[in-house]
């Protein structure tokens, strides 16, 4: 049993968060992101396995207030056009299954940027300039962050938990709110769990850092689920022991830990031999599912058959 981060949690948060604390080591839940609202991952998981995933992450990217429309690849316009109303199809499915939801919130920077802004390298926004102030930036960034929370609220009203994690992968500098160090990144998460919690009272989120750096973790006092994502160069069967042993060791041994997004799934026979405790793991959308550029039927079977796997019919 782990004591929630935000000690207001909603009884089904508390639920939740108990339910993969406890199962961790003992099993893994399977998970998959979804980019668009026809969910093809799942259709193509559920054909070649007869099984679903327990966990479903969806994509918050078209729901970002800052989008430059004007000056946007069609790379882009597309994503954003796949993604919308995708919170309906979350709310949909929530209602209807006992699965679990996760969010991942690539967020088109506050102010100024182009195409995807969401990556640094489209945006002249400096995260850093959030920690002051009266700053335009810090303005913006709030103005956006309440316009989330609205939409964050439905589910809260439902009393729906949420796998909450936001500023993902601040141990890199690809996105604008790592682009400073995870030391800023730290900061903004903080800045958002106080605002999420105290003032929005958002009680329904379970809260994910997904950084396994020690220079960058928010504490204890923050953090419900420790996470990392790991995108192998090539394929090797793995139960992800030695990145587990890396992510506990930079930030802390009292957290229940996750795989919040892998491109190789888990060996499953390795997990069940070894008990690595991942609570869960999530495989990245489109060709990491689809197809076998990433992941082998076989694996997949594999991984769906096995009851050491927490899966849905």
């Amino acid at each position: 049993m782990q004591i929630p981060a935000n000690k207001n949690a909603s009884e089904n948060a508390v639920k939740l968060l108990n339910y993969i604390s406890d199962i961790a080591g003992k099993k893994i839940i399977t998970g998959q992101h979804t980019q668009t609202n026809p969910m093809e991952e799942i259709s193509f998981i559920r054909d070649n396995t007869g099984k679903m995933p327990k966990l479903r992450g969806f994509e918050l990217l078209a729901y970002s207030p800052n989008i430059n429309y004007s000056d946007a690849s069609e790379a882009c316009l597309r994503e954003i056009y796949e993604n919308r109303q995708t919170l309906e199809t979350a709310m949909k499915w929530a209602k209807e299954t006992d699965g679990i939801i996760t969010f991942t919130f690539h967020w088109f920077s506050p102010i100024g940027g182009r195409d995807k802004s969401f990556y640094a390298k489209n945006t002249d926004f400096d995260a850093s300039r959030i920690l002051i102030e009266g700053t335009p930036e810090r303005n913006a960034f709030f103005h956006d962050m309440d316009v989330i929370a609205e939409q964050l609220k439905r589910f809260c009203a439902e009393d729906i938990p949420i796998l909450w994690r936001p500023f993902h992968e601040a141990d890199g500098q690809w996105f604008w709110w790592g682009a400073k160090g995870p030391e800023v990144a730290c900061e903004l998460y903080k800045l958002m769990f106080k605002h999420y919690t105290l003032y929005h009272k958002l009680d329904n989120l379970v809260w994910v850092w997904n950084c396994p750096m020690a220079e960058g973790y928010p504490g204890d006092d923050y953090v419900d689920v420790i996470s990392m994502d790991i995108y192998l160069s090539e394929y090797a069967a793995t139960d992800y022991e030695k990145e587990y042993l890396q992510l506990i060791s930079a930030t802390s041994k009292n957290k229940v830990a996750a795989l919040a997004e892998v491109g190789y799934i888990p060996d499953i026979e390795l997990l069940e031999k070894s008990h690595i405790p991942w609570a869960y793991y999530m495989t990245w959308s489109k060709e990491f599912c689809i197809g076998e550029q990433y992941n082998k039927i076989e694996n997949l079977k594999a991984m769906y058959a096995s009851s050491y796997a927490v899966v849905s019919d």
